[in-house]
């Protein structure tokens, strides 16, 4: 690695030297890659005005293809301009290249670019440690949140179910209260006949539901008017109960007024048990001598007169008690329909726990932390110096070293950055930093590792470590593992499990830290992807 490092600073060394003394001068981003990455050749020079500066088109260069041709870049600098061409290479097979001079003709005059040799390394694959898997079966692919439009879905259908309860029950009730409204019961009568002519029943062909109702308007009236018990009673019961009525509260009722209602009353009983059918006038006409009778018997009640303080009383409670059954109406309407939208939700909740798990629910319905981080817009972003590239689900925020470590720490340094999210005991916690010290050192990996564990100041901590490798090549070490942290605010032990990634280059020290709670399989993703994303920019090669 050292060796890689000192080659790559001697291959790029002269050219920046030279920079300003060369007409043509020849930079790539770096040395080593990955089949199939991207090696980025840049070529520049520095001409007046008027100059004519032709970049070549090439399709290789020497084994190299090229997969990109940048557009060229023009930067004016006083009365001069320097122009920068790019060119993407790659190559899909290991070994070490090397990349040829190609020609640039400034003013007709040839200029070559320095030649460069890379190495592109291969992707180690180890069967030998890894066991062997049947092919699964193919899975259907699906949105990791089309959860969410179908649970919208459902809960706007609950929420209509909800309001057309309501609606229904209010519609109901105000049909009831209708009648309620009424002063007295031929008004209720006369209103409720006007009502049923309006629905056209028998002129639709149903003669059963018309008599029924109209037999029903007429027992109502003699109940509510006459205080016999019209609505249980036969026929025959309710004329005789009408005749001792009409004795005892000395009505003057004729004997045509009770034989017309009789009539229609055993009419009706035939159309509603013997599948008689009227004809239309004798419908009319029953129709006619059911309001007449109704007339009649209001007319023939004796009427007792109120004094003005009574009725006004009345009237009073009237109102007051109409005011009170509104609102518990009201009441009882919203207590169903809310009841019912409370029970299709529990219902619904019941049914996807039974399904789906009460952990699904759990993390899709009630919120989980760390899924929210997993499945949110991420932020790929470059940190320190030097600049450390990495993938994070929220920007990192810069932590004012002055105010965490002593002077005489800091002095020591001649560089020195500190980035983070979230709490070390919280769902999941980032820090990125980076150091240079002012005296050149050879950083143990090892020592430093153990010291930034024991920083955790944690118990029982298990600790691994392994080497680390980025998609660039650069190397340094990881630690993993597990340290029990309590809680201060809740009193409890936490265990934390912890991934640690250590660099020193530039005769610096760089270090990624990722804490989580043990088990959180959605915190197990995010951190793999972050630690998939971690890259180091060395200095040279900016």
């Amino acid at each position: 690695m050292k060796n890689n490092i000192y080659l790559f600073i001697w291959l790029l060394f002269p050219t920046a030297f030279f920079a300003q003394q060369k007409q043509l001068v020849t930079r790539i981003d770096k040395t080593k890659n990955s089949i199939g990455a991207e090696f980025k050749i840049t070529l520049s020079t520095s001409v007046d005005t008027l100059s004519k500066v032709v970049f070549p088109n090439v399709k290789n260069m020497g084994l190299l293809e090229v997969i990109q041709s940048y557009p060229i870049d023009t930067i004016k600098k006083n009365d001069r301009y320097e122009l920068v061409k790019k060119y993407g290479l790659t190559q899909f097979d290991s070994g070490k290249f090397t990349i040829p001079a190609v020609k640039v003709l400034i003013n007709n005059k040839v200029f070559f670019s320095d030649s460069l040799r890379v190495e592109v390394t291969s992707v180690a694959v180890d069967t030998l440690k890894q066991k062997m898997y049947d092919i699964k079966p193919i899975a259907q692919a699906t949105s990791s949140h089309s959860w969410i439009w179908k649970l919208v879905l459902v809960l706007l259908l609950i929420m209509a179910v909800g309001a057309f309860i309501y609606w229904w029950m209010k519609k109901r009730q105000l049909k009831k209260l209708e009648a309620d409204l009424f002063k007295t019961p031929i008004e209720k009568a006369t209103s409720l006949l006007n009502t049923l002519e309006k629905k056209e029943l028998w002129q639709k062909g149903e003669v059963k539901a018309y008599y029924s109702e109209l037999t029903d308007i007429a027992r109502n009236y003699i109940e509510e008017a006459i205080e016999i018990p019209a609505m249980e009673s036969t026929t025959s019961e309710l004329i005789d109960g009408l005749r001792r009525a009409s004795l005892q509260k000395k009505m003057a009722l004729s004997q045509e007024t009770i034989e017309n209602l009789e009539k229609v009353l055993k009419q009706a009983d035939l159309v509603k048990f013997a599948k008689s059918k009227p004809l239309d006038y004798e419908i009319t006409e029953d129709r006619k001598k059911i309001e007449r009778s109704i007339i009649t018997l209001d007319k023939s009640i004796p009427i007792l007169v109120e004094s003005q303080d009574d009725m006004l009383l009345n009237e009073m409670q009237r109102q007051n008690q109409l005011k009170i059954q509104l609102r518990k109406k009201r009441k009882t309407r919203i207590a169903t329909a809310v009841g019912s939208v409370l029970g299709l939700l529990i219902g619904l909740f019941v049914f996807l726990v039974i399904t789906k798990g009460f952990d699904y629910v759990k993390d899709n319905i009630l919120g989980h932390p760390t899924k929210e981080l997993l499945e949110g817009d991420w932020v790929s972003s470059q940190y320190g110096d030097p600049q450390i590239q990495i993938d994070t689900p929220k920007v990192l925020q810069r932590i004012d070293n002055t105010k965490t470590y002593p002077k005489e720490m800091l002095s020591m340094f001649k560089e020195m950055s500190s980035f983070t999210y979230g709490s070390m005991l919280g769902s999941f916690y980032i820090a990125v930093s980076t150091s240079i010290p002012k005296k050149e050192t050879d950083y143990d990996l090892k020592k430093a590792l153990q010291g930034g564990v024991n920083g955790f100041g944690g118990q029982d901590v298990v600790l691994s470590e392994s080497e680390f490798e980025t998609k660039a090549g650069v190397t340094g070490i990881k630690g993993y593992g597990t340290f029990v942290k309590t809680d201060p605010f809740l009193k409890k032990s936490v265990k934390v499990y912890f991934e640690m990634l250590l660099f020193k280059e530039d005769n610096g020290l760089q270090q990624v830290i990722l804490l989580h709670q043990e088990g959180d399989q959605y915190a197990n993703k995010v951190a793999d992807r972050i630690l998939k994303s971690v890259e180091l920019k060395k200095a040279s090669a900016l």
